[in-house]
């Protein structure tokens, strides 16, 4: 077996599993999790009637690089979503099942094993992919804490020179997984910079960004390359995916875009490795990519959701509105003498509500684990559920503070 697979962890999932073994939550509370992010609003009718219009093409072998038709609908959308000049659909875009095997699979295109030494960097607290990643390409993960004094941003300027110089493949994660943290044009300018100097990949995650509560989209990474000269995208690749903006994970729909040598290399790789979309599933995402209005009804649900929710939360802990996504990451420590762990573990025995660890989430680095003491809520549901969630979360709280 491939001696590698020891060094991944077990998934966040897998240890809340483990937490809850043999835990029976309260008779007489219906479970609600807030645990998992996946989207639960409604599937657009259009885009399943879309999908049930081509289930012709089941009858034929997908091509690895896409369709003509959602290639050009993907790059128009970029076009059109970020003020950029639009992407060449036949080198600069690439679609995929999924951010999350995109992301895994850049790793394997782009690190070199057999240079000594190779890093793959990634944000502390972090989407786990990153992690196994790094370990399944022959790197080894090194991670940059949040700093919560700038909205939980990773602090990349403590990173050592020797670090940089190791470094083959950068994750950001914009809006971010756990924090909803959304990097600045001069957090752009201060990462470009360090990739022209050291030549590393930059892969951006921006599975969450059309999820926002104000009238200001997310920055994206290739939004800033070209407000910072950076026309052609070098060494930056962007990942983004039609399940959390359209709600269709069951779909397994995105696409990768930017540096066209780079994407090059990743079709190469992708043609051996076998990941092709359905040509049912292309049709169906190119109709969803060409819409915007489900995306802002979508958006709406959330901002009334968040509107309701947080402020009640905020009675009893440290939480605020994210810059963007769909979790609240909360901090427990801090008024109560109990850890994320602990207070996941008995939110559920006793309210039989799900909350994930903000410590699962992380990596003890430099010290210190930066998810410590904080949970992370995913407000997928509709809004009547979360808001019994966060009710049932302050009676909880309010009982721990009296014992």
């Amino acid at each position: 077996m491939n001696p590698l697979l020891d060094q991944l962890q077990p998934y966040p999932f897998e240890k809340l599993k483990k937490l809850f073994a043999g835990v029976t939550p309260a008779a007489g509370y219906r479970p609600i999790s807030l645990g998992i992010g996946e989207p639960k609003h409604p599937t657009p009718a259009f885009i399943q009637q879309a999908l049930a219009d081509n289930l012709g093409g089941l009858a034929n072998y997908p091509a690895t690089l896409g369709s003509e038709a959602l290639r050009g609908a993907i790059a128009d959308w970029l076009e059109r979503r970020y003020a950029i000049p639009r992407p060449d659909p036949a080198t600069q875009v690439l679609p995929v099942i999924g951010s999350r095997e995109a992301l895994f699979a850049l790793a394997q295109t782009v690190v070199d094993a057999s240079r000594a030494g190779a890093l793959v960097m990634c944000p502390n607290p972090f989407y786990q992919i990153y992690e196994g990643a790094a370990y399944l390409a022959g790197a080894q993960p090194y991670f940059v804490n949040s700093d919560p004094a700038r909205n939980f941003a990773p602090d990349f300027s403590q990173v050592p020179d020797e670090v940089w110089s190791r470094v083959q493949l950068l994750f950001v994660c914009s809006p971010g997984n756990p924090t909803g943290a959304v990097l600045s044009l001069d957090d752009w300018k201060e990462l470009f910079a360090l990739s022209d100097r050291y030549g590393f990949v930059i892969a951006s995650d921006e599975c969450y960004s059309e999820i926002y509560f104000n009238n200001d989209p997310p920055l994206g990474g290739m939004q800033a390359a070209q407000l910072l000269g950076r026309g052609q995208y070098p060494r930056l690749i962007s990942f983004s995916s039609l399940s959390k903006r359209s709600n269709v994970p069951g779909m397994r729909s995105g696409f990768v875009a930017g540096d066209a040598e780079i994407l090059k290399k990743f079709l190469l790789y992708r043609t051996y490795h076998g990941a092709a979309m359905s040509p049912s599933i292309q049709a169906a995402s190119a109709v969803a990519w060409q819409d915007e209005q489900h995306v802002a009804d979508n958006i709406a649900k959330y901002v009334t959701k968040f509107s309701q929710v947080t402020p009640l939360l905020q009675e009893v802990l440290d939480v605020a509105l994210p810059d963007a996504g769909f979790y609240l990451w909360a901090h427990v420590g801090k008024r109560l003498d109990i850890d994320d762990v602990e207070f996941a573990r008995r939110l559920y025995a006793e309210y039989n509500v799900t909350v994930l660890p903000g410590s699962y989430l992380a990596r003890q680095a430099h010290g210190v684990n930066p998810g410590a003491g904080r949970i992370r809520m995913a407000l997928v549901a509709e809004v009547e559920e979360c808001l019994e969630a966060a009710q049932r979360i302050v009676a909880f709280v309010n009982r721990l503070a009296v014992r």
